[in-house]
């Protein structure tokens, strides 16, 4: 049984607006939430007459020795705690159906066209009934119930909370719904990155891309090699040194973490280029064998891995072994953008590759480097995603492409029956500066502008597809690179709220889709982004 702890009956808020429901107990607190502020917009959404009350006597619960429910449950009762400043304990009850007078989260009785994802949440004066065919379902499901919920700090200690009556039957459009963090560039502490997972979750996000190596910083320890972090993860430059790197038990922790959340960590192991800071670790596996430095300065390096030499192979396999025992998702991002082909023209190791394998060109090799990590993966049941430049050359044969500098990428895939995820410069880089204001942060670093309104209107699907080739679009991403976001803070202002609106766009339906209707519900998280003590950019 969950206990609520001394919340004694006061007199009612006498606040009222015209989304709140028109009936409600006396007594309890209407959070400033409702049905029609929800983000991303449920698939089919009907509210009824009265409110469920979360008073001292409700209990959340779950079907007897099903760890998939208890797991949400958990999940349900923690949110419940932060939000009302109470404690909770959760139970198990026989599956003899729902009990009344609490919370109950189910497999039994859900509609299984709904698919993985999707969710039943059934919310009566009596009791809320929250039902999935699978575990993210209800963990999808806990966050819609998150977000009716009072932001945290915000609820009079005393009152029971009233929560309005509705039914919502829900599923995303899209599988691949992704967030990006580049930590290389300027380092992300665990606890900012563990808050960054909480947010995507808020918003129903399922995947969460950790741009983990880079030129200017390798952040993942791996115990066979040592120097990666010892050298790869510091910089030295005008602001002094910079750097740091994730342990082994704090991978694990964020893969837990964002599983628990219902959240897949693809891991970004950048090759063959973007490459300087572990080859300042490792210079053998360099074209010139160096010696090299950590990059200081953002851009594009001509050193890169030697593709000619075995030893390279050999060593990018056993860092990818750290990484598949560490991360059990199902792709592991191997970069493959921007590759100058300066030293591969000028080694003999490579020339010699190049003969070997009969390659046309140095953009042969390229597709030859790509192909031969993808066997390695493919070998140990994993899938491999690049950037869209693994294009270049020939595609590897089971490699999924996420097409960054244009849709184009992602269109050449599918034309060629092979998976993409949509991650366009043009709407989906929040690095990019959200207006033309004097000032803002990144206007510096780009003369692009990605303001909400441009984000909500991007689509996934572009309209040259068949219906056969749209359904090798997976979803999309917006991608934070850390260039010129140097803080936490930083990072927050740069997504919020613009995260809202590609949550939007990749679960709700395209044809519910409303700019004016959107705009105002993105004002009503506000007082969450407030209460939870983030730095966001106010859209008024």
């Amino acid at each position: 049984m969950f206990r609520f702890g001394a919340l004694w009956m006061a007199v009612l808020l006498a606040v009222a607006c015209a989304s709140r429901p028109a009936e409600y107990a006396a007594g309890s607190y209407l959070p400033p939430t409702s049905p029609d502020t929800l983000i991303p917009q449920p698939l089919q959404l009907d509210t009824r007459e009265g409110v469920f009350v979360l008073d001292a006597d409700t209990r959340v619960t779950w079907q007897r020795g099903n760890k998939d429910a208890q797991g949400a449950a958990d999940l349900l009762a923690s949110y419940i705690d932060r939000a009302t400043t109470q404690t909770l304990v959760t139970a198990q009850v026989p599956m003899l159906g729902p009990p009344q007078g609490g919370i109950h989260l189910t497999f039994a009785g859900a509609d299984k066209t709904l698919g993985a994802e999707g969710y039943q949440l059934d919310i009566a004066p009596g009791r809320i009934v929250l039902r999935a065919s699978e575990r993210r379902g209800l963990l999808m499901g806990v966050q819609t119930i998150r977000q009716l919920l009072p932001p945290p700090g915000t609820a009079p200690a005393d009152m029971p909370i009233a929560l309005p009556a509705l039914s919502i039957r829900d599923t995303p459009r899209f599988a691949w719904r992704g967030m990006h963090l580049d930590v290389c560039r300027h380092f992300m502490p665990l606890e900012f990155v563990k808050q960054y997972i909480d947010l995507l979750a808020l918003y129903k996000f399922n995947t969460f891309h950790w741009h983990l190596t880079e030129d200017q910083g390798w952040r993942l320890h791996v115990p066979a090699y040592p120097r990666l972090t010892e050298i790869g993860a510091w910089r030295y430059g005008p602001g002094g040194r910079h750097g740091g790197f994730y342990t082994e038990a704090d991978a694990r922790e964020v893969v837990a973490y964002a599983d628990a959340r219902g959240i897949v960590v693809v891991p970004e192991i950048e090759m063959p280029g973007h490459s300087v800071a572990a080859l300042a670790a490792y210079p053998q596996y360099s074209c010139t064998g160096g010696p090299f430095e950590v990059a200081t300065t953002w851009g594009v390096f001509d050193d890169v891995y030697c593709a000619g030499k075995d030893e390279t192979f050999e060593f990018l396999e056993g860092v990818l072994d750290h990484v598949l025992a560490v991360f059990p998702s199902e792709y592991i991002h191997i970069g493959g953008d921007e590759c100058p082909k300066t030293r591969w023209k000028e080694c003999a190791d490579c020339q010699a590759r190049i003969a070997a394998e009969g390659l046309a060109d140095e953009h042969e090799l390229q597709s030859y480097f790509i192909r031969r990590m993808e066997t390695y993966l493919n070998a140990r049941g994993r899938r491999l995603i690049g950037w869209d430049e693994i294009l270049e050359g020939g595609l590897a044969p089971n490699a999924t492409v996420m097409s960054w500098r244009s849709t184009k990428g992602g269109i050449e895939a599918a034309r060629h029956g092979q998976d993409a995820v949509m991650t366009p410069l043009s709407h989906l880089y929040f690095d990019y500066r959200q207006s033309a204001e004097p000032g803002e942060l990144g206007a510096t670093y780009t003369r692009r502008t990605i303001d909400l309104e441009r984000v909500y209107s991007f689509e996934p699907i572009p309209e040259e597809l068949t219906p056969a080739e749209a359904r090798h679009i997976l979803g999309a991403q917006a991608n934070v690179w850390t260039e010129q976001l140097k803080t936490p803070a930083d990072v927050e202002y740069m997504v919020l709220p613009r995260m809202l609106a590609l949550a939007e766009v990749v679960w709700s339906p395209a044809d519910v889709r409303d700019w004016t209707a959107f705009r105002r519900r993105v004002r009503a998280h506000y007082p969450l982004f407030d209460a939870m003590g983030h730095n966001y950019r106010r859209y008024d």
